[in-house]
């Protein structure tokens, strides 16, 4: 599926399925979480299955970025989790804003969670490549039904094959290094 997943293309216009200001559930402290729609990952089980359209929700605008770094600005606030739909298809689109979070907000942490492997966006050679680069930490793999296990420790997979990455260390190590207690990323 993965090497599939190489030749798809991204979205000519991202779709905001939702935006959740302030909450706990999309990565490590109190976060903002973009839901980007399209995804042909069609994963059994899915969380959020009407995301997978295309088109679901609004057009991404101005005003849904401003209002992100906005919340983002606030001192409590974390960072930002991006999810889905699948983010690395509405890539070229979610770049600049990573990219004005990095300039205007630089202490808030940027989360991503995706179909993809981790591997596989290494080979990526347009947006997905540079927005992985930009994020903190990569929530990475399809969601499978059958693999998910109550007893897990790791409360930001929701199946066990999911792996919770340190995108830097890992860039920087050329080998995949998860997030724990020894090097947090966000």
């Amino acid at each position: 599926m993965n090497q599939r997943s190489l030749s798809w293309k991204q979205t000519d216009v991202m779709h905001v399925a939702d935006y959740k200001r302030f909450q706990v559930l999309d990565g490590a402290g109190l976060r903002c979480s973009l839901y980007v729609s399209f995804c042909p990952f069609n994963c059994k089980g899915c969380y959020n299955k009407v995301a997978q359209k295309r088109s679901f929700g609004v057009p991404y605008n101005r005003e849904i970025e401003d209002l992100i770094i906005s919340d983002l600005s606030l001192p409590h606030v974390a960072g930002l989790t991006l999810c889905g739909g699948e983010p690395m298809l509405s890539a070229k689109h979610i770049l600049p804003l990573v990219q004005r979070i990095r300039e205007e907000v630089p202490n808030a942490t940027i989360w991503s969670y995706t179909g993809y492997l981790y591997e596989t966006l290494l080979k990526c050679t347009d947006e997905r490549y540079l927005l992985l680069k930009m994020i903190d930490v990569l929530v990475d793999g399809q969601f499978i039904e059958e693999l998910v296990d109550h007893s897990h420790v790791n409360p930001f997979a929701g199946s066990t094959n999911q792996r919770v990455i340190n995108v830097s260390y890992s860039l920087a190590k050329k080998k995949v290094v998860l997030v724990n207690q020894y090097n947090e990323a966000g």
